[in-house]
């Protein structure tokens, strides 16, 4: 019988370094979060770029053309703010909690996006970007094609779909979990 026992140590002794191997490795994805946040660098560097063009070409340019312009800015800061809550919320709920006490500034979501939530706010983020390229492309319709102009509001549509489908599937299994 102590044989037995002796052999059981080193499995639960081996099952413990697997799992501890498991847990740790969650922070390999610390400096993909990381690199998100170079990417808010790069998207502000872009929204400057746009910024300037936009201010500058202000008096020359017509009506559509400014507010695609705007539209451009918008889709920009809403590409930063969707980069931002997946940094975040992916950081919280994969790999550790933000230690923020203290920090006046600190985004009331944080902490209560769990990833049903974010899966949601995800896709709504993306269905915002891409009605704002369906409407550039309404502004911009006379130098799309039909089939172009086609494909834009097929995608939307199909991203759409895609949210209402995620969000009743989270509802489905939201209520089968209570």
């Amino acid at each position: 019988m102590t044989d037995l026992k002796t052999l059981k140590v080193p499995h639960t002794f081996v099952e413990r370094i697997i799992e501890r191997t498991i847990f740790a490795s969650r922070w390999f994805l610390a400096p993909i979060y990381i690199g998100l946040a170079a990417g808010l660098v790069v998207l502000l560097i872009k929204f400057v770029q746009h910024a300037i063009e936009l201010s500058t070409h202000v008096l020359t340019t017509g009506g559509d053309a400014t507010i695609i312009g705007i539209l451009s800015l918008v889709d920009i800061a809403l590409m930063g703010s969707l980069v931002v809550m997946v940094m975040f919320a992916g950081y919280e709920n994969f790999v550790s909690k933000l230690d923020l006490a203290g920090s006046d500034d600190k985004p009331s979501w944080m902490g209560h996006v769990d990833f049903g939530d974010l899966k949601l706010k995800l896709m709504a983020s993306i269905v915002a970007i891409s009605a704002i390229h369906v409407l550039e492309s309404f502004m911009n319709i006379s130098h799309l094609s039909d089939r172009e102009l086609g494909w834009s509001v097929g995608i939307h549509m199909a991203f759409v779909v895609s949210g209402v489908l995620l969000a009743v599937m989270d509802r489905l299994t939201g209520k089968s979990h209570e």
